[in-house]
């Protein structure tokens, strides 16, 4: 069994002989029947990838708030192996009947069928809960509320 003498910072092995670990930010490990020197992935370069996913936004619809889930693919032979579901995301042009402006969003082809279903997307916003929703669509939602509340009030005092 080997023996580790802190205070000189000299590693004992198995058969008496002493290494004498190169000076090292991470330092030294046991492992099995040997020292092993660990590498620090610090002074690695970054990997390419590893970067562009750093910078990319997260698959996420504005309306719904639909993430991307994992599961399995799972073959005739039942062999499993990870996999992604990822929402069917959209580019779309929302128009808003009480603002009168023309709104861009990211939303899935289910969150599409429900504003839709709902009315229009200011129906939608004003029935929709505010976790949900995305940053933007929650200053659209105030934005909303607020064009509703001076058309209310423009109708009582006419």
């Amino acid at each position: 069994m080997p023996a580790t003498r802190a205070l000189t910072g000299v590693l004992t092995g198995v058969w008496g002989l002493d290494y004498t670990p190169v000076i090292n930010p991470v330092g030294w490990r046991w492992r099995g029947s040997f020292f092993k020197k660990t590498v620090a992935t610090v002074f690695r370069a970054p990997h390419r990838r590893a970067a562009a996913k750093e910078s990319t936004m997260t698959r996420r619809c504005e309306l719904m708030g639909t993430l991307p889930l994992s599961g399995h693919r799972k073959s005739h032979a039942e062999n499993k192996t990870k996999r992604k579901f990822r929402p069917n995301l959209c580019n779309v042009t929302l128009m808003s009947d009480i603002l009168g402006k023309k709104v861009r969003l990211r939303v899935s082809a289910r969150a599409l069928k429900t504003v839709e279903h709902r009315g229009g997307l200011d129906a939608y916003l004003i029935k929709a809960s505010n976790e949900q929703l995305s940053p933007d669509c929650l200053k659209l939602k105030r934005e909303i509320k607020k064009a509703q509340a001076a058309v209310l009030v423009a109708a009582k005092a006419a």
